[in-house]
């Protein structure tokens, strides 16, 4: 394992299809791993602030998912590969680790518990299941486009297509990121994966059903200026989930602060 200047070290471990995943660890005491949502990884997005934000308390592991940063790709994709792929870093974080997912990664850490990967604790913030799936009551083939934009190496395209269609941001919002250092140069790169993200949010529709065999303690998160769908989505979430806690962190959209979730989990995880 190569340590970083950081006082993190990095690591690897092969997933049970031989794909191996790269991950990073830092703090001390109980295990924690963090599940990251779309683009995001070790080198992009909320992991590595949260990470810092909780080493004092616990050992944190943050990893690549399948196909981002420096883990493999191994085809073809199925959200049972990255449910492996997320125990295989469970397993080298030990003792039965804690875990904390976000977006997209809430949905897969969703699916995870409900196929009964042994975790101790669970939290999320903001599982994506909004319905902007179908339209009219008819499912959109989100996957199908996003794949004909990648055989054709439109990443650009896919990335816009992700944020505009899928997630109803305004049709400004691809422009504006070209002009944020590193952004797009990072959103483009995880392109590749944006097909996959469409199955494990199941194509946006909540699995309650699934939801359902979820035994394991789980708090349910949500922003206070989160859209009403969004927050009806979690608020249907925690209602599935046998015993599951309900959470609204005031003032927060969907890019939770660290420093608005990092309390929520030392609190949950510690009791």
């Amino acid at each position: 394992m190569k340590q970083r200047t950081n006082a993190t070290a990095v690591g690897e471990v092969i997933s049970a299809d031989g794909t191996v995943i790269s991950y990073e660890k830092t703090g001390s005491g109980p295990s924690v791993v963090l599940v990251d949502g779309a683009f995001c990884g070790r080198s992009f997005g909320p992991a590595r602030k949260l990470a810092e934000e909780l080493a004092p308390s616990f050992t944190v592991f943050f990893y690549d998912r399948r196909g981002r940063g420096d883990s493999g790709d191994t085809k073809p994709y199925a959200v049972a590969r990255e449910i492996e792929d997320l125990a295989a870093v469970m397993t080298a974080a030990g003792e039965n680790p804690y875990v904390y997912a976000i977006s997209s990664g809430a949905a897969l850490a969703l699916e995870a518990a409900a196929a009964g990967i042994p975790i101790r604790k669970l939290a999320i913030f903001e599982a994506p299941y909004t319905g902007i799936g179908t339209v009219d009551g008819v499912p959109v083939n989100h996957e199908g486009r996003l794949n004909e934009l990648l055989a054709e190496n439109k990443r650009g395209a896919m990335v816009s297509y992700f944020l505009v269609r899928m997630i109803n941001l305004p049709a400004f919002v691809p422009l504006m990121l070209h002009f944020i250092p590193g952004v797009w140069k990072h959103q483009t790169a995880a392109a590749n994966t944006l097909p996959y993200e469409t199955k494990v949010m199941n194509n946006f529709i909540a699995p309650l059903e699934r939801l359902t065999a979820i035994s394991v303690p789980t708090r349910v998160m949500v922003g206070g200026k989160a859209t009403a769908v969004m927050a009806a989505a979690q608020s249907e979430i925690a209602g599935s989930i046998p015993g599951a806690e309900h959470r609204v962190l005031d003032r927060q959209t969907h890019q939770v602060s660290e420093k608005a979730v990092a309390p929520q989990l030392i609190e949950f995880f510690a009791t």
